[in-house]
Order: structure tokens, then C-alpha cells, then sequence
């Protein structure tokens, strides 16, 4: 008797994506495509197909690769996708020379005018601006016994610290906080509400550069604004030009708030949620320790990360990722939530810990297009989540968890909501 063959069993059914069930918990169909396609085609709620990579070593690869282009030019798209790969209104507001959408030799340039808002030593200078800001929006809530974190807190703090980095007035950033609101609402707003904000925003930059343009000082002065900074660079052989110096402004806002909103708002639901690491926090932070704070950020960073794909990229040749070819044009999407919990990298990757070690997650990219704004995020982020924990060691959810909404978009990871209870400062 010869053996027979045995059948070979059916390629399951890939998991529905960009559900409102997926949105709420994406990372067991993220496993499923690390599992059985770790480099996948799909058509996108946009319309738009692309490629989504979700195992760490390609995801790694593809973020330093160059012949992946930032670059929307390089996207051979169809006439139903067009404009649908970037942030809605920056094509018609002529926004779209920003870090996100050029490769170098404009990219190197752009962003060696920026980085020196960025260095370790600036940030540490705005230390005690981002802390009064955290205990000014504290102080606005603390005596209810009860806040929505995301509206009250976690949204504000990093408008109006940006705004500060920027150099735009006090007295003009609540109109920065309703167009800010609006763009990251855009799911449950009006039609077109977030590309009148954008066209709103620039109209206001470009006023604003004017304005501080005329009134510059022939020397900088200690502390100076980045928007002075971006100008007096121009105005000294960098070759920066009104467009490039709103669109620098523009996105600096844009990534530098929905990305610190996502990481306060994410990394207070996941204490909420492993009380067991919360009291550990608590514990470090009330013997003055800052060892656990450090590294329980980076670890919310990985573990349920503000930026879940990277911004798009677009393939310039043909290339291989993870085995799959990539046809010149095609657009290519990193899935940092998927290649951050991928076990072939992190040990235990769906346990929340603290104090892990081993931690080079990917939740701020990699390479060239590393985050810009990294070290103010982690300041913003570890003094946000001290002083919570610290004013309001009570501090739990006031819903189920199972009520909670989240944002349905494409690159960004945020709850709509996060309602607390607290016992009332008196």
C-alpha cells in the first residue's frame, strides 16, 4: 500500500482590518499577519493599496531603506487615490515641502535647521514650562473628582507647548487648539472640517512669519522661538523659503501634538489597566527614583504606541521585503504596533513591563526620518504621567474599558475619550 498524499490544509482568511473592532484591538490580527503575511497587500478605507510590513527586521529595514521615498511624487497613483496619502488640505495649502514628504538632499537641509530646537540641552531648558503646563491643566480639574483626560489634559498640553517652541503668541493659541482640535476629531467632525483647518493654519503661519520677520532682532537672543529661528536662517544664505518655513511650522505642530496626545492618553490607559505595574510606578516615583519612570515610557511606547504606521513611504525601484517584491510606485506602510509586538524580537511582547531593558522599539521610526521631536515627547510624556500619578494616586477609570472609543484613522493610535475619577484635591 502507498502512502497518500496528504492533503495540504487551506491558507486561512486574513483578519478584517481598519474595522471599528480592529481600531479598538489590532494586535491579535497584526500576530495573524506576522504569522502568515508579514509583508501584505491591502486596499486601504482611502481606496488606496499598500503594502503593510509587520515583522521588526523588515520593518527595520524598510525605514532606513532609500529607495523608499517620502516622496508623494514617487506614487504611481491611480486618478480614485489621488491626494489620499498624506494629511487632508496640505496639497491645496501648499504645505507639503515638510520633513514627512522629501528625501535628501532637502531633507538633510530642512532638518539641520530644525534640530537645534531639538537637542537635549533646549529641551531640558523647556523642562519648567511643560511642567507648569502640567500642573496649570491639573490644577483646572482637580478639585471635580473627575476629568476627561484626553480633552482636558492630554490634548491641551502639548498644543500649548509646541506653540511655546514655535514662537506663536499666548493669545493666539486657543485658535491653534480649535484647528488642532478639529484635525484630530476628523473622523466625527464635518465634511472637509480638517482641510479648512489646515487652510486656516497656514493662512495664520504665513501671517505670523511676516510679523516676526519685521520685528526680528539683528542677533538672536537666548531662548529664541523656532519660527525667528527658520526665519533668520532663511535670511542668511540657508535658502529657506516661505513655503518650506510654513510647512516646517505646520508639521512640527501637527506630529509634535496628535503624537504626545496618543502617548499620555495610551500610556495612562495601560496603568489604569495593569494597576500591578501602576503601583510599581508609584512606588519609584514617591521614593524620588526616575530610573522606572524613564524606562516605563519607552516601554508604553512599545507596548501601545501613539503612531501605529509610519507615514507613508513609496518604492522608487524594484525591492525585495521580508521576500515579497515591490513594484516600483507601490506605497509602503511600517506597522510599528505590529513589529514592536513581534516575538521574534521581544521577549513576552503582549506583557506590559516597566522596567524592560532590552527595549529598541520602533515607536519613534528609525533612520533618517527618526522623530525630530523624540526628547520633547519624552519629556512631555514622563512629566505628564508623574504628576498624575503623583497629585492623583487614586486615579481610576470611570467606565468600563470595554466603553472607551478609539480614533479610527490610518498612522496615528489615540483614544477619543478617557474618563476618570479621582478623590478631589481640597
Amino acid at each position: 500500500m502507498t502512502d497518500q498524499p496528504t492533503p495540504s490544509s487551506p491558507t486561512p482568511e486574513p483578519p478584517d482590518l481598519f474595522t471599528w473592532e480592529f481600531a479598538t484591538n489590532p494586535y491579535p490580527a497584526y500576530a495573524w499577519l506576522r504569522d502568515h503575511a508579514p509583508v501584505h497587500r491591502t486596499r486601504l478605507p482611502s481606496g488606496v493599496e499598500a503594502w503593510l510590513v509587520t515583522r521588526y527586521a523588515d520593518a527595520k529595514q524598510a525605514l532606513a531603506d532609500s529607495r523608499l521615498s517620502k516622496n508623494p511624487a514617487h506614487h504611481d497613483e491611480p486618478a480614485h487615490a489621488k491626494g489620499k496619502t498624506g494629511i487632508p488640505g496640505e496639497r491645496k495649502a501648499e504645505l507639503m515641502t515638510h520633513l514627512l514628504n522629501i528625501d535628501p538632499p532637502d531633507h538633510t537641509r530642512l532638518r539641520r535647521l530644525v534640530s537645534k530646537a531639538f537637542t537635549p540641552r533646549r529641551v531640558a531648558e523647556f523642562a519648567p514650562r511643560v511642567q507648569e503646563l502640567t500642573d496649570h491643566l491639573i490644577d483646572g480639574f482637580a478639585q471635580k473628582g473627575s476629568a476627561d483626560l484626553i480633552h482636558e489634559f492630554a490634548f491641551p498640553l502639548p498644543i500649548y507647548a509646541i506653540c511655546d517652541l514655535l514662537g506663536v503668541p499666548r493669545e493666539d493659541q486657543d485658535d491653534f487648539r480649535d484647528w488642532a482640535g478639529m484635525m484630530i476629531r476628523h473622523q466625527g467632525g464635518p465634511r472637509g472640517g480638517v482641510a479648512r483647518s489646515v487652510k486656516k493654519m497656514r493662512g495664520y503661519l504665513a501671517d505670523l512669519i511676516h510679523r516676526k520677520r519685521e520685528a526680528l532682532p539683528d542677533a538672536p537672543t537666548p531662548g529664541e522661538d523656532l519660527i525667528s529661528g527658520l526665519i533668520r536662517a532663511s535670511d542668511h544664505g540657508e535658502h529657506l523659503t516661505e513655503n518650506e518655513a510654513a510647512a516646517m511650522a505646520f508639521i512640527l505642530l501637527f506630529a509634535g501634538f496628535e503624537t504626545t496626545v496618543n502617548l499620555i492618553g495610551n500610556g495612562t490607559y495601560a496603568l489604569l489597566t495593569h494597576p500591578e505595574q501602576r503601583a510599581r510606578l508609584q512606588k519609584s516615583l514617591a521614593a524620588a527614583e526616575t530610573g522606572l519612570l524613564e524606562t516605563g515610557v519607552e516601554e508604553l511606547l512599545r507596548y501601545d504606541g501613539p503612531v501605529e504606521l509610519a507615514t507613508w513611504r513609496f518604492a522608487t525601484e524594484p525591492l525585495t521585503i521580508g521576500g515579497q517584491h515591490i513594484a516600483p510606485g507601490d506605497p509602503v506602510l511600517v506597522v510599528l504596533a505590529a513589529a514592536d509586538r513581534d516575538p521574534e524580537r521581544f521577549a513576552d511582547p503582549d506583557v506590559l513591563d516597566l522596567g524592560r531593558r532590552d527595549n529598541q522599539h520602533l515607536g519613534y521610526g528609525h533612520g533618517i526620518h527618526y522623530c525630530l521631536g523624540a526628547p520633547l515627547a519624552r519629556l512631555e510624556g514622563q512629566t505628564a504621567l508623574a504628576t498624575l500619578l503623583t497629585r492623583l494616586p487614586d486615579l481610576e477609570l470611570a467606565v468600563d474599558p470595554a466603553e472607551l472609543r478609539w480614533r479610527g484613522g490610518l498612522i496615528m493610535r489615540g483614544l477619543r475619550t478617557l474618563p476618570v475619577e479621582f478623590t478631589p484635591a481640597s
